[in-house]
């Protein structure tokens, strides 16, 4: 096994080793409870929510991708992202689906390179979107629970570095736009800058990547407000975003399993920390989960529909190749 395979399974070992001191610790009826609660009327909420945001995140998908040059229609992306996020939530790892959307994407297309960094660029924007609202969201609402990421957050150790990072991007910017020759590096980081600048900052296609981007992040809240409602916390919505914002941010750690683990964890600290119990912040993750899964299920539908044609088309094949075999074989036959 190579080293990436190896970081694969380390991992997804992880966001299990999480799973597992949680249930050391809380017991296994939060997430137990998590599931018993979950009624029809709940799954329904979850898939209108899940609707919204997979129609807004195709929708930025278009942009980017027309940003860059690439066809791609809205009907398609709508049913291309509901095939990822199943793939995403199905597979280990959570990023298989959004591979098979790329690479797809990239062929039909003809330039696959091109179809790959469409969608790491849409990947991007949506990471961007949180983790710029969710800096908002937590310099605006003052708690204890919060006060450790907040001074992290403001702390210079943190925001100098990044705005030195900041400055260096747009100094290696400008002097690659003024240099002719440059090396293979070089003129890979430049088409990387010049790439984000079209799929992203062009003036027609930043207003809608900002627009989705904040929709579905407002999805995602939604759900997970939702998910802790369903679960029985009873604290006031203003309450429970922070909260929220926390462990949607834990879900872009690389150590989970389908978007399982750190989300837990993060969920249980912060709502013990609030004083509503880390029992119910665990239950309102595993509901959270449940629901978001139950929201990518219509991608399995689609899955299914473009894999049967593919399967009749190859059965047709075979018994076509049998008959004509059996042709050949009975002239042998009678001589």
């Amino acid at each position: 096994m190579n080293r990436s395979g190896w970081a694969a399974w380390l991992r997804m070992l992880t966001g299990l080793g999480i799973l597992v001191v949680l249930v050391w610790h809380l017991g296994s009826d939060a997430f137990l409870n998590g599931l018993r609660r979950i009624d029809a009327a709940t799954l329904l909420a979850a898939l209108g929510i899940g609707l919204l945001t997979t129609v807004c995140s195709a929708w930025r998908w278009c942009l980017v991708a027309r940003g860059l040059g690439l066809r791609l229609s809205l009907r398609r992306a709508v049913a291309d992202y509901y095939r990822a996020l199943f793939l995403n939530a199905a597979l280990p790892g959570g990023v298989w689906g959004d591979v098979h959307r790329a690479i797809g994407h990239g062929r039909s297309a003809g330039d696959l390179g091109r179809g790959v960094r469409a969608v790491v660029l849409e990947r991007t924007a949506g990471q961007l979107a949180l983790f710029v609202v969710g800096a908002a969201v937590l310099l605006a609402r003052p708690s204890p629970v919060l006060a450790p990421v907040t001074r992290f957050l403001t702390s210079p150790g943190v925001a100098l570095p990044a705005a030195v990072v900041g400055v260096l991007v747009v100094a290696t910017s400008c002097r690659l736009r003024r240099r002719r020759g440059a090396s293979r590096g070089e003129r890979a980081l430049r088409t990387v800058i010049s790439e984000a600048r079209q799929g992203l900052l062009a003036r027609g296609v930043w207003p809608g990547v900002a627009l989705s981007s904040v929709a579905v992040l407002a999805g995602y809240l939604a759900m997970f407000v939702l998910a802790a409602r369903v679960a029985g916390v009873t604290a006031p919505t203003a309450e429970l975003v922070p909260l929220v914002v926390l462990a949607l941010l834990a879900m872009a750690l690389p150590l989970n399993v389908g978007g399982w683990g750190p989300r837990e964890g993060v969920a249980a600290w912060a709502f013990g920390a609030a004083g509503l119990g880390a029992a119910q912040g665990l239950t309102s993750a595993v509901i959270y989960g449940v629901l978001a899964f139950a929201a990518s299920l219509p991608g399995a539908a689609v899955l299914l529909a473009r894999w049967a044609p593919g399967l009749r088309t190859e059965r047709a094949q075979f018994e076509l190749e049998e008959r004509v075999l059996a042709e050949q074989g009975a002239p042998q036959r009678r001589t």
